[in-house]
């Protein structure tokens, strides 16, 4: 936020497609360009990390990924069982869009911006898509934060554990769950993911959750989300073009995607830091932000 606790909306438009961001300013700050995982709203990048960064002369960039949020919806509705047997089976998936085109948003909106060279903090989906943005606009990209995330093409034998694979796909066989039900599921899986021994079921969540819900207002983007990764090809040689100081955080006990993962990419990331935290899942949760703040900043002020 400025200093007067406002911040800057809008929308930048890609072939069409209409991308919703939020600038948190201030204009003068170092622009760090924020790329949110699978579903997820800009609304969902924790305040704490927002007001770290901030607090140390940082403008966060937060935008809805197409899809979700306030952006841009597409009209197909995938066909779960075919996918699904694909899937397994490891063949081909069709998506109606790719995560080249999800990173192709991302460029576009640092064109709106005017933003000529920025830092990339993800997450999750939004480290593959930042993946191809450090890899394909090299000179567009300051630095590199890659949370949680993977270079592989997710598959039977690298997958989410069971239990976040099934409410995956719970919530994209059924987007349009009630608002009890939605919740519900919401509390099972940050159970999942976030920390082990975390309190989810809390007034709090049950308000927050509700009121991304009715921002949304439609959640059938998950779904198409999720497919845009299965069809994508893994992104093994592409990291290899990384130029920019490229940190790597991942959770020593990551339920969505493993560890392994994150050791793959720092031997094939030139030049990358890695840094395991062993109470991280797969959420940034002020106590893990505590762990790994210094370094962060290390990271971010070497470059300038």
């Amino acid at each position: 936020m400025n200093k007067d606790g406002h911040y800057n909306e809008g929308f930048s438009e890609n072939s069409g497609v209409k991308i919703f961001y939020r600038d948190y300013g201030p204009k003068d700050g170092d622009p760090i360009l924020m790329v949110h995982g699978l579903g997820a709203q800009l609304v969902h990048w924790p305040i704490h990390l927002i007001n770290f960064l901030q607090a140390n002369n940082f403008r966060p960039i937060t935008y809805d990924n197409r899809d979700v949020g306030l952006s841009s919806r597409f009209l197909n509705t995938p066909s779960f069982v075919i996918d699904y047997v694909k899937y397994f089976l490891r063949l081909p998936i069709k998506s109606e869009y790719t995560i080249d085109d999800m990173a192709s948003d991302g460029i576009n909106l640092l064109d709106t911006l005017n933003i000529k060279k920025t830092h990339i903090f993800s997450t999750s989906m939004g480290g593959m898509i930042a993946q191809i943005i450090s890899a394909q606009y090299p000179e567009r990209v300051k630095s590199f934060t890659l949370i949680a995330s993977t270079a592989s093409t997710p598959s039977p034998i690298n997958a989410p554990k069971k239990a976040v694979r099934d409410i995956m796909m719970e919530r994209s066989k059924n987007p349009n769950a009630s608002h009890e039900e939605i919740l519900e599921r919401e509390i099972r899986m940050v159970s999942l993911i976030g920390m082990d021994g975390r309190i989810v079921d809390t007034p709090e969540f049950r308000e927050e959750t509700i009121r991304n819900l009715d921002r949304a207002q439609d959640g059938s983007g998950y779904a198409r989300q999720l497919l845009s990764i299965l069809a994508s090809k893994d992104r093994l040689k592409k990291i290899q073009k990384i130029k920019a100081p490229t940190l790597i955080i991942h959770g020593k006990n990551d339920p969505m995607i493993h560890v392994k993962n994150a050791y793959k990419m720092h031997k094939l990331i030139p030049h990358s830091k890695l840094k395991i935290i062993e109470n991280m899942r797969h959420l940034i949760e002020p106590e893990v932000l505590n762990q790994f703040e210094g370094m962060l900043l290390e990271h971010l002020n070497q470059v300038t």
